[in-house]
């Protein structure tokens, strides 16, 4: 159990763009005694350490270090962003399977560990992954978390707070289901300074599907634009590690292993889950709409197929 005054050993496996990001990220807001770069390419994890560890005269972060894969067994939170990446021509069920052989090779690697760690699964497809590294690493499905929809729901407040002339902390409510292709808005969680959007007036079904379609689009954008994304995600797992170490309780939609939740189970998605410091404690009970229900069951479909085929 992570205690909210304890300031925790984290891992972080993967030294790439993402991982180096949210080291960075952790490091900048002092939530870690220590951190640990953990990566295969062992010249990039100590260039990266080397960087990071420049500037640990301005924080309150205790150290940043090089590891070895067993090392992460000492860590109270463990981050996953080692993967492949989709390259032209692969399909998704391509990454699927290169992305399970990593995970089973590193948790090889590792070996046991103890039941109280926390791990955050980053690597794509999340939601997959996030199911097969419960699966491998035998801790409690409330103590594997993937990042979900949070980048997505992000981008969303985003996107609102622009489109109506306010401060993004202004924006509640959540983009759920796959992170991918099937993830939808759920509109009728949002509202904008507590009033529904659906009662804000020039707003459209029209509208509602630019925006969804532009939330959808973004990482594309991006990558089109700059080769990856990685200040958006590295922030997002930042806030999720927060949660866990100061028992934050957040509402966050998280992937996490849903048990007749709007009509879905035993199925890994993005989902509103209650976050502290024992992971997932429970899944927020929002009732969506008819529609709504109908798309989580496509993304639930839509994951189940990937999983009969690894």
């Amino acid at each position: 159990m992570i205690m909210s005054h304890f300031s925790p050993v984290i891992a972080i496996i993967g030294s790439g763009a993402v991982g180096s990001t949210i080291a960075y990220t952790l490091t900048v807001k002092d939530l870690a005694s220590e951190i640990m770069l953990i990566d295969i390419n062992e010249q990039k994890e100590q260039g990266e350490v080397m960087d990071i560890g420049d500037a640990m005269c301005f924080v309150e972060t205790g150290c940043i270090n090089g590891a070895d894969f067993k090392d992460a067994r000492r860590a109270d939170i463990i981050v996953i962003t080692a993967g492949a990446n989709q390259k032209p021509g692969e399909t998704r069920l391509d990454l699927v399977e290169k992305n399970t052989a990593i995970m089973k090779s590193l948790f090889k690697s590792i070996g046991r560990l103890k039941p109280s760690t926390i791990i955050i699964v980053v690597t794509n497809p999340v939601d997959v992954l996030t199911h097969v590294v419960q699966k491998i690493s035998g801790l409690s499905e409330s103590h594997v978390i993937g990042t979900g929809t949070s980048l997505d729901t992000a981008r969303l407040k985003s996107t609102l707070s622009a489109a109506f002339g306010v401060s993004s902390h202004a924006v509640e409510g959540f983009v759920l289901g796959e992170h991918g292709d099937s993830e939808f808005v759920a509109w009728s969680s949002v509202r904008i300074g507590g009033v529904p959007i659906t009662q804000l007036p020039g707003f459209s079904a029209t509208q509602a599907s630019a925006i969804e379609d532009k939330v959808k689009k973004e990482a594309y954008e991006i990558i089109a634009r700059k080769g990856a994304t990685f200040y958006g995600i590295g922030l997002i797992t930042t806030h999720i590690i927060h949660a866990v170490i100061h028992d934050q309780k957040k509402i966050l939609p998280v992937t996490t292993h849903l048990k007749n939740w709007n009509g879905v189970s035993n199925t890994f998605l993005g989902a509103p889950s209650v976050v502290g410091k024992n992971g997932v404690e429970k899944i927020w009970p929002l009732a969506l709409s008819k529609q709504e229900q109908k798309k989580l069951q496509k993304s639930a479909e839509a994951i189940k197929k990937y999983l009969g085929r690894i």
